[in-house]
């Protein structure tokens, strides 16, 4: 006998006239069926129907028809990580009945970005399992086999409704401000009526009959109890006139084969829940335990959509964005582990998930502080992990000749804490080589570093580099040039800001930058070693002397006082 797993339901009430026929023929598996004056009740036991007793087995079942939306990676994680913290299966399957939509190379693109994520799944597509196929459009003969059970049952009937005829129901309904509905012009059509238009070759569909009257309730492990009136359904369609099964039967019937025992999906599919649960209870299928998620919003509070900038995983991955930070950002929309903690690795998300603890109130898609999770994850990865990242995309982008090497390594520990995304340390480490002295020197920022003598520290600068002292500095490594701008600054009777300003300024030809210690042994190094690409734009350290040699003080002080005055008159 078939048990109801997890969901409760409330009785279904139906009118003492509800037609005979409805359970006039039992399913070829002859289940025991009972039926009351008042109240309905359905037991059934079909092989490889419902869930398995105590076994967590959970579905992913995205549509091949596009990108892989965050909110669709989020239910993704939230159904991988109950799956993992209950010791359950994790299954994908393929929702691909939109033969005009779907397409494999949305379906291999899904693929690959829950694969990246990390979300691999026990059962489905390039896996297999016991439980296959793992596509709607190859499972058409399991659809038509419980349709036909559902027919022979009565709990089906068919409709041979033109177009025509539907839509002026929906007008009539219009009309009398009434959501349209089937009037139920078949449902209780004789069985010469039916044999009338089979022999005319009248197209036509299978119809549910739906109860009159009654609600139906059943037990949402976030929302809590959901219930739905049934007159406001009417009768619907299971199968199209083409064959073609409809989306709330093929789920039902793929959640029951496939012994699914929890589905955890976005709340849109909530209003879905009431036809499923009819399709179950009228095929004696154990029912699930249902938990509707809330909708990911943009900071507006709208629906998340293109409007607001990426939301495809791959998108994110372009952008990039690592698989740990997304996993451990999506996690946090709509669940948290009741501390202040927000930094999780996956096997951490895994320990600590809880369906108790999901919200049921939209969460808010803030991509400013997935960019800083994203830093937090990149600055946590092993060493060895994040040198082969910026290593490889240095090679990639054509900055550097090479991916290793000490060069590689200190450039990494470097620019590592200025960077939150992947996509940055080229250009972080593009900016370092550039020296946009000129620039600098002309713009409004520059101009008090340049009035407070700055051509007496670059003619000091220059004499320093040409006696050799500098370059020897440079090549003791740290220690050799931090004696050796202590040393400078008490030639120049200057320190901290005074100092270390205009030396910036002449040497990276910047105002900000990482530590300039740093920053201009890696410039001196990559000068020696030739590790960067010659189309990079690379400045040597002798070039950026002979640019600041070049230098006329003269005109450039006596620019600065002519915009002072154009300044002044404009004030």
């Amino acid at each position: 006998m078939a048990r109801l797993v997890g969901s409760p339901w409330a009785r279904i009430r139906v009118l003492p006239e509800l037609p005979a026929p409805l359970f006039r023929r039992g399913f070829a598996a002859k289940p025991y069926i009972s039926v009351r004056r008042r109240n309905l009740s359905v037991s059934a036991s079909y092989a490889n129907a419902g869930p398995t007793e105590g076994e967590v087995r959970v579905r992913f079942a995205p549509s091949p028809t596009g990108n892989l939306h965050v909110g669709g990676a989020r239910t993704a994680l939230f159904n991988y990580l109950f799956a993992r913290s209950q010791g359950g299966k994790f299954i994908l399957r393929i929702e691909d009945t939109d033969l005009e939509r779907s397409t494999r190379k949305s379906e291999e693109a899904m693929l690959n970005d829950l694969s990246w994520l990390g979300l691999n799944w026990d059962e489905g597509p390039s896996v297999g399992g016991d439980y296959g196929p793992y596509r709607q459009s190859e499972r058409n003969s399991l659809y038509k086999e419980y349709a036909e059970k559902l027919l022979e049952s009565g709990a089906v009937y068919r409709c041979f409704c033109s177009n025509e005829e539907l839509e002026q129901m929906k007008e009539r309904a219009k009309q009398m401000q009434l959501p349209p509905m089937y009037t139920g012009k078949w449902r209780t059509a004789s069985d010469e009526e039916i044999k009338q238009e089979l022999a005319k070759g009248t197209s036509y569909t299978y119809r549910f009959r739906v109860p009159k009257e009654g609600n139906l309730k059943i037990t949402d492990l976030i929302r809590g109890e959901v219930s739905w009136s049934l007159d406001t359904l009417g009768d619907f369609v299971i199968m199209r006139s083409n064959g073609q099964p409809v989306y709330n039967f093929c789920v039902t019937v793929d959640d029951a084969t496939m012994r699914i025992s929890h589905v955890i999906r976005a709340e849109e599919h909530l209003p879905n829940t009431l036809r499923q649960a009819l399709i179950y209870k009228a095929l004696g299928f154990s029912m699930p335990s249902f938990a509707h998620v809330s909708l990911i919003l943009a900071p507006d509070r709208s629906k998340l959509s293109k409007r607001h900038g990426a939301t495809s995983v791959g998108q994110f991955r372009e952008m990039g964005y690592l698989p740990q930070a997304m996993v451990n950002y999506l996690a946090l929309l709509g669940w948290g582990d009741g501390t202040e903690n927000e930094f999780f690795t996956i096997d951490q998300l895994v320990e600590k998930f809880s369906i108790s603890r999901v919200n049921k109130s939209g969460a808010i898609f803030d991509s400013t502080k997935l960019r800083w999770m994203n830093g937090q994850h990149l600055r946590s990865l092993p060493p060895e992990e994040l040198l082969k990242i910026f290593g490889d995309r240095w090679k990639c982008t054509g900055v550097l000749l090479e991916s290793e090497g000490i060069f590689i390594k200190d450039s990494t520990e470097l620019l590592k804490d200025g960077v939150d995304l992947i996509t940055e340390v080229d250009t972080a480490l593009s900016n370092l080589l550039s020296y946009p002295l000129y620039t600098t020197l002309s713009s409004e920022e520059c101009k008090p570093i340049v009035q407070d003598k700055l051509s007496e520290v670059a003619a000091s600068l220059i004499a320093a580099y040409d006696g050799g002292e500098l370059p020897a500095a440079l090549e003791e490594g740290h220690a050799g040039w931090q004696k050796w701008v202590k040393g400078f600054g008490k030639l120049l009777k200057r320190k901290g800001k005074s100092l270390f300003m205009p030396l910036r300024v002449l040497l990276t030809g910047k105002l900000h930058g990482p530590d300039m210690g740093g920053s201009i042994l890696l410039i001196y190094k990559a000068g020696l070693w030739g590790v960067v690409n010659p189309e990079a734009g690379f400045i040597t350290l002798a070039e950026r002397f002979k640019m600041l040699r070049e230098v006329d003080w003269e005109a450039l002080d006596k620019e600065n006082k002519q915009l002072e005055s154009v300044a002044g008159q404009s004030d």
